[in-house]
């Protein structure tokens, strides 16, 4: 799990630069949490604008998901040391229609890439529709598994689409079985940017 944790945070922070255009500076709901001084050497966090950062939810790792018709992306990232993630990303497309094929294309991931199998491992996604959420919105687990018991080594997500938009939030660090309660902070923190998103993008 460790390994996951640096190899998946050193792609999502590549590229720390000035803001996005069309994201205003502290638009992120985590933007003033990672702003503070952290003396602490086993926390840290990083903000990226790069258009490159790869979309947090990824099952099958190609980097392909939501690439096309960027126009903005800002990713902010903390870790945690051993083994825990959170993920925060506010992606802008140049259309509905490029925001609607990132959705689709991570839709295709999860089934492409639903179970992998690596020394004595599996790693399994899951996903399900969220209700009443933007224009389209998904949470989704994934979680390794050693002989059919769930291991530490997972995450939970909450993808939404509201128009040109697209919102990840992402915790890793899970080491149960998914249960409901595992996406509880991810769905208020989508639910919140949800509700504030239409101030930079084209939401009619």
């Amino acid at each position: 799990m460790k390994k996951l944790v640096a190899l998946v945070c050193a792609a999502l922070v590549a590229g720390t630069a000035a803001a996005a255009p069309g994201i205003p500076k502290g638009f992120l709901l985590y933007e003033k949490a990672a702003a503070q001084k952290d003396d602490d050497p086993e926390t840290s966090w990083k903000v990226s604008d790069s258009l490159r950062t790869p979309f947090a939810v990824d099952p099958c790792g190609r980097g392909a998901v939501g690439k096309t018709g960027r126009t903005a992306v800002r990713t902010v990232t903390f870790v945690g040391v051993p083994d825990f993630m959170k993920v925060e990303q506010v992606l802008l497309y140049g259309s509905r229609k490029d925001a609607e094929r990132a959705m689709a294309q991570l839709r295709g991931g999860l089934t492409a890439c639903a179970s992998k199998a690596d020394a004595g491992s599996t790693y399994r996604y899951a996903s399900a529709a969220v209700a009443r959420l933007g224009d389209d919105a998904l949470k989704v687990s994934g979680q390794v598994y050693y002989k059919g018991k769930a291991g530490v080594g997972g995450d939970r997500s909450v993808v939404v689409r509201k128009g040109n938009a697209v919102l990840v939030y992402l915790w890793a660090g899970e080491y149960a079985k998914p249960v409901k309660r595992d996406w509880a902070d991810q769905l208020r923190d989508a639910t919140r940017m949800t509700a504030r998103i239409c101030g930079v993008a084209a939401c009619r």
